[in-house]
C-alpha cells in the first residue's frame, strides 16, 4: 500500500473506513475548481471535441448504410434525453425525500444503436479514427471523398491485413467488435470473469475472437494489451489511456446541449445542470464531464457513481495516487451486479485530466442498483442493466445529505437550487437479452 499501513490510510482518509465495511459513501472532491482554472491545466480543448464531432458526422453516410438502425437518424449515433416524471415520484417513495428540482432527466445511453450503450459513442469512434488514419496514410481514402466508400470490398480487404485488440468487462468490447468487423478488421476482445456469457455470444456471432478470462477487467486489459505489442499490424484500444475515446465520449456534451435547448431548459448561472454518471474505469464518464465543462462551465456539476464494491475511481481520486492503488490493496473484493462498473483500477488519465472539474463521487450497493431497475420498469417501462442505475440516487445524495447540502452552500446554490434541472446517465441496458433481464428484474426481492 505505497508504504503505509491500512491505520495510517484510515487516520489520513476516514472516510475509507466506510468504504472497507462496503458501505455507501458522498465524496465531496476537495480538488474542485472553477472552470477557467481546472480547464486551464488541461491540454485537450473544445476544437478537440469539435474535431471528433466532425469526423462522426463525415461516416454517418457509412454508419446509415452498414447499420440500417441509424437510418432514421442519419447514421448518427445518439439517444434520447427524457424527463421521467413517474420513477421521480417512486423515488421520493423509495427514499423517503423530496426531490425539489425543475427538471429530472434520463440520458438514454442505454438505448444507444449498434451496440445499445454508452461505449457505442466513445469506442466506434476511436475505431473510425483509426480506419480513417490508415485509409488516409495509404492513399486509399482523400479527406473530400463521401466515406460512405468504407462499405466496399476494397476497404474490408485493406482492413483484414490489420487487427484490432480491447479488454473489456463487457460493452466497450461490443461497440469495438461489432464495429471493426464491420469494417473488416481482424478483431480480439479479451474479456474479463464478470462479462457477461450473451456479450461473448453475440460478438463470436459477429466474427469476434473472444478470449475469456478468470480473472477481472486489469488482467484482460495487461493481456490484450501484450498481444497488441507482439502482434504486427496490431492497434489496441487502450480503455485507460486513450484520448480518441474521451474525445469521442466527450461529443455526448454538443449533442445533450441541442436536446436541452429543444426541450427549452436553460443552463445558465440561474439554472445549474446536475449529472450522474456511473463510473468503471472513468472514459465515459471522463469525457462527457470535460465535454460539458468546456460547454457550461461553472453551471454544470458532474458526479460519478460506482459500486460499493469497485469504488476505484474514488479511491484514487480521494487518495491523489490514481492507478497506483487498486480496490484489492484494500480487501474490497471488486465483485459487483455492476459488471459495467466492476473495475478495480481506475484509469490515471481520467483521473488527472478531470481531477479539478469532477464535483464528488458516490457509492452505491446492488440491492439499491436492483430495486431501481425494477422500478424504473415498472414506472418508464424503460429496461437497464444494474450498472445503469448507478447514476439514479445522485440526486438525493445531493439534496438529502449534509455533504450535499454542504456543496450546495459552498458553491452558492442554495437561493437557485429549486432552478436545476438534474441527468441520470444511463449507460447500458438495450442489447441485454430478455431472459437475462427478466432476471435482473426478479432479483429485486423488496418490490
Amino acid at each position: 500500500m505505497l508504504g503505509k499501513s491500512l491505520e495510517e490510510w484510515q487516520r489520513e482518509y476516514p472516510l475509507l473506513i466506510e468504504m472497507l465495511k462496503t458501505n455507501e459513501v458522498f465524496w465531496l472532491n476537495p480538488n474542485y475548481r472553477n472552470y477557467e482554472s481546472a480547464v486551464a491545466k488541461i491540454p485537450l480543448t473544445e476544437a478537440d471535441v469539435r474535431d471528433a464531432e466532425e469526423r462522426l458526422r463525415k461516416f454517418a453516410p457509412y454508419i446509415a448504410k452498414v447499420f440500417p438502425e441509424t437510418k432514421e437518424n442519419a447514421g448518427i449515433i445518439e439517444s434520447p434525453l427524457i424527463s421521467i416524471p413517474r420513477m421521480k415520484e417512486k423515488m421520493e417513495s423509495l427514499f423517503n425525500k423530496p426531490v425539489v428540482c425543475k427538471n429530472l432527466l434520463l440520458k438514454c445511453d442505454s438505448h444507444l444503436p449498434i451496440s445499445g450503450s454508452i461505449k457505442a459513442r466513445g469506442g466506434i469512434y476511436e475505431v473510425l479514427n483509426y480506419a480513417e488514419k490508415l485509409a488516409l496514410e495509404f492513399g486509399i481514402l482523400s479527406r473530400e471523398d463521401d466515406y460512405v466508400i468504407f462499405d466496399s470490398d476494397k476497404f474490408r480487404e485493406f482492413f483484414s491485413k490489420y487487427s484490432i485488440v480491447v479488454g473489456s468487462t463487457g460493452n466497450l468490447g461490443l461497440s469495438i467488435g461489432i464495429i471493426s468487423a464491420k469494417l473488416g478488421f481482424k478483431v480480439t476482445v479479451h474479456m474479463s470473469a464478470d462479462a457477461k456469457q450473451w456479450k461473448k455470444d453475440l460478438l463470436k456471432s459477429k466474427g469476434v475472437n473472444v478470449i475469456e478470462h478468470l480473472s477481472d477487467y486489469s488482467k484482460a486489459v495487461e493481456v490484450g494489451r501484450r498481444q497488441a505489442e507482439t502482434t504486427p499490424n496490431s492497434y489496441f484500444v487502450d480503455d485507460e489511456n486513450s484520448t480518441a475515446l474521451f474525445l469521442g465520449y466527450a461529443v455526448a456534451a454538443l449533442r445533450v446541449k441541442e436536446q436541452l435547448n429543444h426541450l427549452n431548459i436553460v443552463v445558465d448561472d440561474a439554472h445549474p445542470l446536475f449529472v450522474y454518471l456511473p463510473c468503471g474505469v472513468g472514459g465515459g464518464p471522463g469525457g462527457v464531464s470535460f465535454g460539458l465543462k468546456l460547454i457550461y462551465k461553472d453551471n454544470v456539476h458532474c458526479f460519478f457513481a460506482e459500486p460499493t464494491h469497485s469504488p476505484c475511481m474514488l479511491l484514487g481520486c480521494m487518495t491523489g495516487e490514481h492507478d497506483n492503488l487498486c480496490v484489492q490493496d484494500f480487501g474490497i473484493d471488486n465483485l459487483t451486479a455492476a459488471d459495467g462498473l466492476a473495475v478495480g483500477r481506475a484509469s490515471r488519465f481520467v483521473g488527472k485530466t478531470i481531477e479539478n472539474l469532477l464535483s464528488g463521487i458516490y457509492t452505491v450497493n446492488d440491492q439499491v442498483l436492483y430495486r431501481l431497475l425494477s422500478n424504473m420498469a415498472d414506472t418508464e417501462g424503460i429496461f437497464l442493466e444494474p450498472s445503469a442505475l448507478a447514476g439514479a440516487p445522485g440526486i438525493f445524495n445531493l439534496l438529502g445529505s449534509d455533504a450535499g447540502q454542504k456543496y450546495i452552500e459552498s458553491n452558492g446554490l442554495h437561493d437557485i437550487i429549486q432552478n436545476s434541472s438534474h441527468i441520470i446517465w444511463a449507460t447500458g441496458g438495450k442489447m441485454v437479452p430478455a431472459s437475462e433481464m427478466n432476471d435482473y428484474y426478479r432479483v429485486d426481492s423488496l418490490k
